[in-house]
């Protein structure tokens, strides 16, 4: 198995740069995720990589009863100091503490690049769900995470380097208004993700590729190719 990320080497710089408003795209999609994706609140909604908490954050603002694990103590500091109404857990999210059936939402805003055991996570979620439980899931675009626009004018040409299929690991560094952060994670081939659907025994009741907010500027191109793409998928 591929070694999971330490996010407590970027914990700082992911505070600063998740926690100023209108910085990143979670600013730009949140919105489409909370309004066509996630059902109204149950009795237990999981946040599987809740990071510094912002999800969880606005997940318990819209009524939801939250649990949040990450496997990033740091992190998992940074959104208890935010909101300790919310119960945070250590884990990984292949071996989650949490029983059985006890949840009929579960949540992973972002998080399932971010996983070295795919398939696991997705298999740990759909058992901690009852029966008629969702899974409510925001990825990077597998296509997005195959290339690039070459450059940064609106009508850019996209280009895909190497192969779009298969599982590769990814790192980058971004610079944007002072602030710099290393993603590190794994891309996966929307195939992978099905597959691990499908093993699971989760069936797809929604999926979308949402746009962005903002239609000038950095995100204009991504009015052309999806930049996330999100779902909603049932136990049944």
């Amino acid at each position: 198995m591929a070694e999971e990320i330490d996010w407590d080497q970027e914990a700082e710089n992911w505070v600063k740069w998740a926690r100023t408003p209108g910085h990143d795209a979670y600013w730009q999609y949140r919105d489409a995720f909370f309004d066509q994706i996630v059902p109204y609140p149950g009795r237990c909604t999981l946040e599987v990589g809740c990071g510094e908490g912002r999800v969880a954050r606005d997940l318990r603002q819209r009524g939801h009863r939250v649990v949040a694990v990450d496997r990033s103590r740091r992190l998992l500091h940074y959104a208890q100091e935010a909101d300790p109404e919310i119960a945070y857990l250590f884990a990984n999210a292949a071996q989650l503490p949490i029983a059985d059936a006890s949840c009929d939402l579960v949540v992973a805003y972002n998080s399932l690049m971010d996983v070295a055991d795919m398939p696991g996570a997705i298999g740990e979620a759909t058992r901690v769900l009852e029966t008629g439980g969702r899974l409510c899931a925001c990825i990077t675009h597998p296509l997005s995470n195959a290339g690039d626009f070459i450059s940064s004018e609106p009508e850019s040409a996209f280009e895909i380097r190497g192969s779009y299929f298969g599982r590769r690991t990814f790192e980058g560094t971004f610079e944007r208004n002072g602030l710099s952060i290393t993603f590190r994670g794994w891309s996966n081939a929307l195939e992978q993700y099905m597959r691990a659907f499908e093993h699971a025994g989760l069936l797809i009741e929604a999926l979308r590729e949402p746009l962005p907010v903002a239609t000038t500027g950095h995100y204009a191109p991504w009015h052309r190719i999806p930049m996330f793409l999100t779902m909603r998928l049932v136990k049944p």
